[in-house]
């Protein structure tokens, strides 16, 4: 009989059978803790009462998945719908428990938000650098457990060689990562923030701010046969893409 798993790659993180309501149990939601290797940091509150809603009208369709943790039980997966259910006033949740190690659950957690597309971006990007660093996975092998491609993930974990601001500016969707990896380019924190600071003040797009990346690439690199004096950061983002 086939098993339909809880995602592309997480049933192979997840031995056994997708959790459901057969070989659940119910337990109080004061019971549980939160993952304390949940790799997301930011909860939308808007989703989280719309799932809220969604529970009070039809209950929670699928257990949490949860490990023993001294006399109470530690969140495996299904976060949201743990914090949806107290929004919503459950006094219990369905569970499904089962044996983990640290190092397990921090995998099925990462891998479990990734195939949701629950992170933000630099979110998702810490989230492959650590399968790859904690696990040991190689960037085809996060590709395939996520169900993405290997240049996406490539192109994710990048973002994080960026300065905080601008990592935090990408975490707000303040900027897009489309607008941001440009910046990569770029020589210094110092003329990659200023940089940052135009493309939003002037709303430029993310093929804007390649074009803008180039010139200050461009400008900063006369020929042998020119003696110009160095601009200066100001000075380097000062002209308009256009």
């Amino acid at each position: 009989m086939n098993k339909r798993g809880l995602g592309r790659g997480l049933d192979a993180l997840i031995p056994g059978d997708e959790p459901s309501h057969e070989n659940s149990v119910e337990i109080g939601v004061e019971q549980i803790v939160a993952n304390r290797f949940q790799p997301r940091k930011e909860f939308d509150t808007d989703k989280l009462t719309e799932l809220a809603e969604s529970i009070r009208t039809y209950g929670i369709l699928q257990p949490l998945l949860v490990r023993k943790s001294g006399d109470r039980y530690e969140l495996v997966a299904g976060e949201r719908r743990w914090r949806a259910a107290k929004l919503a006033g459950l006094h219990s949740v369905p569970i499904v428990l089962r044996d983990y190690t640290d190092a397990e659950m921090t995998a099925i957690a990462l891998v479990e938000n990734l195939q949701r597309e629950n992170l933000n971006p630099i979110e998702e990007a810490f989230a492959y650098r650590r399968l790859m660093d904690e696990f040991g996975y190689a960037q085809d092998d996060v590709a395939r457990k996520v169900g993405k491609s290997r240049s996406l993930i490539a192109n994710t974990v990048r973002l994080l060689n960026l300065p905080e601001k601008i990592r935090e500016y990408v975490s707000r969707g303040t900027m897009s990562p489309g607008q941001a990896r440009p910046l990569l380019v770029l020589p210094s924190p110092e003329l990659q923030n200023e940089a940052a600071e135009k493309i939003i003040n002037e709303t430029l797009t993310a093929r804007d701010a390649e074009d803008l990346s180039k010139k200050i690439m461009k400008r900063r690199s006369p020929s042998k046969s020119q003696k110009v004096s160095s601009p200066t950061i100001m000075n380097e983002v000062e002209e308009r893409v256009t």
